[in-house]
């Protein structure tokens, strides 16, 4: 269901509200929906509709649960100023200032793609962020396996962002949450960063939102172009490039309480992380907590 422009007070358009308002921190101003809107919203583009809220739980509930009532179609795109109750993978709560990052979800329904293959809309999520960062904010983002977000801050990599997804009856709903503005004494834990301690050239969200958007509506279009093939499609080799977790000692924690230790060698065609072992054996990994042991 649409938010008509300003409804939610997310506008900004029309005149500046006083200092003492919720907009009082300049440095972090409210996201223009209706520019965003006119950018991104276009005939026979990917993206059908831009809502923005001030303030919620999860953008990725909350779009899975319009999703279940048919209110939304393929395109749709949530942000929050504000999520209270963020979540990444394993249930991590992912919190923040308010407008001190980019905190939305997409819905995305290839139905021309075997579901086979939807594994890989995670990291194709990845290398589209990472791409329209670069473009856009001018800052390295590397992905480590399989959908977080790093940037160097001080010479040591560090995550500012994640990707969540999950079904949504015949689609997939895609969270993407990125710390734009966060200083350091305001970052959930000392290994996390954001893209302005990173060195951005502009922290502006507006610019940054269009630009991610634009560049996953570029990757998606490629890969459901290809039948959600990640070598046609350019995916397999662009993750791979991208990929911080490749070319290093890693340590695989598992379900059921196992663990693997082993070189990440490769990502395979069905977006596994292959993980070569001290006894010779190739182990690839489709679901787990990866941790980087050595540098590359």
């Amino acid at each position: 269901m649409k938010t008509p422009p300003g409804a939610d007070g997310n506008s900004s358009d029309g005149p500046r509200e006083p200092r003492s308002s919720r907009w009082s921190d300049l440095g972090r101003p409210p996201l223009n929906v209706t520019a965003l809107r006119r950018g991104l919203v276009r005939q026979g583009g990917l993206w059908s509709e831009v809502d923005v809220v001030q303030r919620t739980g999860s953008t990725n509930s909350d779009l899975v649960a319009r999703a279940a009532k048919g209110e939304v179609t393929e395109g749709a795109v949530l942000v929050a100023e504000e999520q209270t109750a963020g979540r990444g993978r394993l249930d991590r709560q992912w919190t923040a200032p308010p407008r001190s990052g980019l905190f939305f979800s997409v819905l995305l329904t290839p139905s021309e793609v075997p579901v086979a293959r939807w594994g890989w809309l995670p990291l194709l999520t990845g290398v589209a962020v990472a791409t329209g960062l670069s473009r856009a904010a001018g800052v390295d983002t590397a992905l480590k396996w399989p959908n977080d977000l790093l940037v160097t801050v001080g010479g040591v990599e560090r995550k500012a962002g994640g990707i969540l997804a999950e079904r949504a009856g015949d689609g997939v709903v895609i969270g993407v949450g990125i710390n734009v503005s966060l200083k350091d004494d305001e970052l959930p834990v000392p290994t996390a960063g954001s893209l302005g301690l990173a060195g951005a050239v502009s922290t502006d969200r507006d610019p940054l939102l269009r630009g991610v958007l634009r560049s996953l509506e570029e990757w998606y279009g490629k890969w459901r172009g290809a039948g959600g093939d990640p070598g046609p499609s350019g995916l397999q080799e662009a993750y791979a490039a991208g990929c911080a977790t490749l070319g290093r000692v890693v340590r695989a924690e598992l379900p059921g309480d196992r663990s693997v230790v082993g070189e990440a060698v490769a990502v395979d065609g069905d977006g596994r992380l292959v993980l070569a072992t001290e006894e010779g054996v190739q182990e690839p990994v489709g679901a787990g907590d990866i941790v980087h042991l050595r540098p590359a």
